[in-house]
């Protein structure tokens, strides 16, 4: 009888969440994030299958503030791009995804911070929730991505724990 009862329970889910594909075909906005090269981004996101979507994001961060100088030490600008595959959760417009991508950044400091100047290259994988609004255009995302700077101006290789936040304003419907 449990058994029955988990089956029946199962299968009702995973058909709710068959219902809950994605409404949207793009979204763009802003994505905030937490590692110093990547504080705020434009956001573009596109769904190439129905789970499969890739994300790119341009933005721009610092490293530290100088109060002596009375300036910022580094200030870099990156570009990143990721595949992300989705899968349901039983939420109407609520999914799950996962995949990896990479990041590009280049770092301008004046001269007494020159160590931190040059162009970074990092892979990562990343996972999160992706949630669609029903009445308003309205895409949230939550993320991780786990950074390995494989090569990076400062002297060293290094891991950089990126968690972010998008709002994006969706294109078209499925």
């Amino acid at each position: 009888m449990k058994k029955t009862i988990l089956l029946v329970a199962l299968t009702a889910m995973f058909g709710l969440a068959a219902n809950a594909q994605s409404t949207y075909k793009s979204a763009i906005g802003g994505r905030f994030g937490t590692t110093y090269y990547d504080v705020g981004s434009v956001s573009y996101k596109f769904f190439v299958t129905q789970p499969g979507a890739i994300e790119l994001n341009f933005g721009a961060g610092s490293r530290g503030y100088s109060y002596v100088s009375d300036d910022f030490r580094t200030f870099y600008l990156h570009f990143s791009g990721a595949y992300q595959h989705h899968f349901n959760i039983p939420v109407d417009g609520l999914r799950w995804f996962v995949g990896g991508g990479a990041v590009v950044y280049n770092g301008f400091a004046n001269d007494r911070y020159k160590e931190y100047r040059g162009v970074g290259v990092g892979l990562f994988p990343t996972g999160g929730i992706d949630y669609k609004f029903s009445k308003i255009p309205l895409n949230l995302t939550a993320d991780v991505r786990p950074t390995f700077l494989v090569t990076a101006p400062d002297y060293y290789n290094s891991f950089e724990a990126n968690v972010g936040i998008a709002v994006r304003y969706t294109i078209g419907q499925r």
